[in-house]
């Protein structure tokens, strides 16, 4: 990925976990676990003490995996997630100094939306991809095939409430590039190291998606 603006990362997934960690010794080994259940990306966000340290541990130990530093809100965060070896960037929503910021750094990113006119606002800035987010609470299935008639040229991920029963349902639209999710990185998993669950959830995504 070498441009601020893409359309489709270079990642294979189309499922994108999105992840909260306490403890950073946690950050490598997960890494693994995803990658053998057949996942290439995890968005590792600033919902804790130990994002950056965690963002930067996979990026030194698993440079396989692509990393993305999600829940950036941010200017400030955006020289801090380059530092630590992230390698794009997330947001739950987007302000014009924050594109202006990433833009400046060359940081790849998708910006987070929820309605039609930021969709048009960030489409102007010269992204074809976009989070929509909280995408159950935005209008979920129907809010994306209503955004895909008339702005059929941007892609989303959906993220907050995509789970297991509806992946396919989202990943189904022609509008849907990938579809982000909490359910495959459970805290109680983590907090006991059960790398083996979070593998067989990984797998058990990846099978969903190659389905569609």
């Amino acid at each position: 990925m070498t441009t601020t603006c893409f359309s489709r990362p270079a990642f294979k997934s189309r499922v994108v976990p999105v992840i909260v960690l306490a403890d950073p010794a946690h950050a490598v080994p997960l890494a693994h676990a995803l990658l053998e259940g057949g996942i290439d990306v995890m968005e590792i966000t600033l919902r804790s003490d130990a994002a950056l340290k965690s963002i930067e541990a996979v990026a030194k130990a698993v440079p396989q995996m692509h990393l993305g530093a999600g829940t950036v809100t941010r200017v400030a965060e955006v020289q801090q997630v380059i530092d630590a070896g992230a390698t794009f960037a997330l947001s739950p929503g987007a302000t014009d100094q924050l594109v202006s910021t990433v833009k400046a750094a060359n940081l790849p990113f998708i910006p987070g939306v929820m309605t039609p006119g930021e969709v048009m606002h960030r489409r102007e800035q010269g992204f074809s991809l976009m989070k929509l987010f909280p995408a159950q609470q935005a209008g979920g299935l129907g809010m994306l095939k209503a955004l895909g008639a008339p702005i059929p040229d941007v892609m989303f991920c959906p993220t907050g409430g995509v789970s297991p029963e509806n992946l396919k349902d989202f990943l189904k639209l022609p509008n849907v590039a990938m579809a982000g999710g909490s359910w495959l990185t459970p805290a109680d998993a983590l907090a006991a190291g059960d790398w083996a669950r979070i593998t067989k959830l990984a797998r058990e995504a990846t099978e969903l998606a190659a389905q569609v």
